[in-house]
């Protein structure tokens, strides 16, 4: 892997590795919201796009960051199976009764 002396993305690196520096000096755990979230997981996403254009083996090596950022995104993204209200068993004491499943078309009487 060949780099430029004079690479014109130096200066461009240099202003995101700085407001990357900023962020993290000024955030703390309870200050994140998620649109920053997403605007985070978003550069990591791009920085990782570009950084793996520069070499395949480099490419290998990012490989496992989107699907880590995609887990970051289910994580506040909330499912739809927590939105769903359960519902309470019944106390009558009888069992449930149970219905015959799809598809099923009934007796047929031939004759």
């Amino acid at each position: 892997m060949e780099l430029s002396e004079t690479a014109p993305a130096q200066k461009r690196a240099e202003a995101v590795a700085d407001a990357v520096c900023d962020l993290v000096d000024t955030v703390t755990p309870s200050t994140w919201t998620a649109e920053a979230i997403e605007d985070a997981a978003d550069a990591i996403d791009m920085l990782t796009e570009a950084l793996a254009a520069i070499d395949p083996e480099v490419a290998r090596a990012l490989q496992a960051i989107p699907a880590a950022t995609a887990a970051l995104r289910r994580r506040l993204t909330p499912t739809a199976t927590e939105d769903v209200a359960e519902v309470p068993e019944s106390r009558s004491g009888r069992p449930r009764r149970r219905g015959l499943g799809p598809g099923w078309k009934g007796v047929r009487a031939t004759g």
